[in-house]
């Protein structure tokens, strides 16, 4: 008897032992696992445009992925669906530091509103760059994008080539967004240089055709003098170029307009817009998204990188340096 009970505890000791041993090697295990997941997880930046009803965002974005593919990071796409929505964009911005993201490229739909949001998400240790549109702060780590008041002198300069001087007019898009007044003041700034024209009307169109239009046929109603018109983005250049064809006076009235959607590029071919002020918006998601990478890596980022601009005529656009940058995906 006395012998069947010391082999009973003698079993149930080294059934304790075993168990203890296996307690011992279960964590070892999942930290040797959990390790080699952190290892192999990639990076996750978000990549916020001010909008996404345009062609130029599709672009942009193009450009966001083929950096991520190239570095191994996941892109995160989401923006307001307007280019007015400030509200949506900073809660964006809260959500995307929820998911919480390793890094952010924003476009912003207001230079002064979403100071706050870059500077917290900077804060939280989440590097930020600035895309297209800046704000007004030294946080981000970089601002990519076109030299918006150079780009509008060339299209002063342009129009004076075209009209040969008088009055023209400027639609802008969006008052307060860093975009609209770089290009408003370069404009400004052009038109200024040139004596042989009188800037005799600034609109904003919110970035809307149908406004853009409007704007366009009450400028032709209360200047009949009219020579040109600079349209300062997509949604204004389509506008402008839908009113002065229900005018009759496509081809008559000059316009230059920034960016190269779809319909600006058929507007230039058949004649309705004279010349276009083309940025590289997949260079732009590109490098937006190669600057926050190298700051994650602790790399020296430059505090302004130029994606530069191109004027395209219907003369020049088949050239192939114009196609690269109007169809960077072919």
């Amino acid at each position: 008897m006395k012998q069947r009970y010391i082999a009973g505890w003698m079993v149930l000791v080294m059934a304790v032992l075993s168990g203890c041993g296996g307690q011992d090697k279960a964590p070892s295990d999942t930290q040797a696992g959990s390790g080699d997941g952190d290892a192999k997880k990639g990076l996750t930046i978000a990549v916020i445009p001010k909008g996404l009803a345009h062609q130029f965002w599709l672009t942009v974005k193009a450009g966001a992925d083929a950096a991520g593919a190239e570095f191994g990071a996941e892109i995160i796409w989401q923006g307001p669906a307007k280019e007015t929505e400030v509200a949506k964009q900073i809660n964006i911005v809260q959500d995307m530091l929820n998911k919480g993201v390793d890094g952010i490229v924003l476009a912003a739909c207001d230079e002064n509103a979403l100071v706050r949001p870059i500077e917290t998400a900077m804060g939280k240790g989440v590097p930020v760059v600035t895309i297209d549109s800046g704000v007004k702060s030294d946080k981000p780590v970089s601002f990519v994008a076109t030299d918006n008041v150079a780009g509008a002198r060339l299209a002063a300069d342009a129009l004076l080539e075209l009209t040969g001087g008088g009055k023209v007019a400027l639609i802008a898009f969006v008052p307060g967004a860093a975009t609209s007044e770089l290009r408003e003041q370069g404009f400004k700034e052009g038109v200024e240089s040139h004596p042989e024209l009188e800037l005799v009307a600034t609109q904003h169109c919110y970035s809307d055709v149908a406004k853009a239009m409007d704007i366009t046929q009450d400028l032709l109603t209360s200047h009949s003098d009219l020579k040109g018109i600079f349209a300062a983005n997509e949604a204004a250049a389509i506008g402008a170029a839908q009113g002065v064809k229900a005018a009759g006076r496509a081809g008559e009235i000059k316009i230059v307009a920034f960016d190269a959607a779809k319909e600006e590029v058929s507007a230039l071919e058949e004649g309705t817009l004279q010349a276009l002020i083309v940025q590289n918006p997949f260079n732009m998601g590109y490098m937006g998204v190669k600057a926050v990478l190298d700051a994650i890596k602790g790399e020296s980022v430059e505090k302004r990188i130029d994606t530069g601009v191109t004027v395209v005529t219907k003369e020049n656009l088949n050239d192939a340096d114009v196609q690269k940058i109007i169809n960077p995906e072919v």
